[in-house]
């Protein structure tokens, strides 16, 4: 396995390669290697923390046939086959900033039921999550609202309501952010944001 030693410009530029087959070497090459790398630092202390064995998992982008991935990113989730259908933790890049997540997207069959829970929890959801912490209903947009400024209700009714909607929360780093060349500062940086989030892992298992 690839021995992290941080992120530099380079695996950001990445995504302003033209062409699907020129982005996709550099990604396979230099950028996926480091999420995988970080991903398998974290998964130990992730089992631990969620109680479920975590596995793995580093987007592939199998499906694309002309145009290039904008983001790319390493998942954690409880199953070796999979991890879209289930909640899951996540690592990756954008051009403009690295982003850790937990997530629930749109492939997962008991969002409405998870949303559900998250709504009888409200309150409580919202004095766990930092303010500076984000929240996203798209994991397919860079943009992502603070958690002080979002409506935090709205996001979870759409999830509950709307069949593509998705739930996101963690950090945006921007590229330029020291942390990003200081791998063990940036591994303990991750661990502690999986910390913060577990809380919401943890509402899966009253479905």
């Amino acid at each position: 396995m690839t021995e992290f030693k941080g992120f530099t410009q380079e695996d950001f530029d990445v995504f302003t390669i033209p062409g699907l087959d020129a982005r996709m070497e550099k990604l396979r090459g230099n950028v996926s290697p480091k999420l995988e790398a970080v991903a398998e630092e974290l998964a130990p202390a992730l089992t631990t923390m969620t109680g479920d064995e975590m596995f793995v998992h580093v987007a592939k982008h199998a499906r694309r046939t002309k145009n290039p991935p904008s983001d790319t990113w390493a998942a954690l989730a409880r199953s070796n086959r999979g991890y879209k259908k289930l909640p899951h933790f996540q690592i990756g890049l954008w051009e403009s900033h690295l982003f850790i997540w937990f997530a629930m997207i749109y492939e997962n069959p008991v969002k409405h039921e998870y949303a559900e829970v998250l709504k009888k929890n409200m309150d409580k959801v919202k004095s766990q999550i930092p303010d500076h912490f984000v929240w996203s209903g798209d994991h397919t947009k860079p943009d992502a609202e603070r958690h002080n400024e979002i409506d935090l209700d709205k996001l979870v009714d759409r999830l509950s309501n709307v069949k593509k909607a998705e739930i996101l929360c963690g950090v945006n780093i921007d590229r330029n952010d020291p942390i990003l060349t200081k791998p063990d500062d940036f591994l303990k940086m991750c661990e502690n944001t999986f910390q913060t989030l577990e809380p919401l892992y943890q509402y899966t298992k009253e479905l």
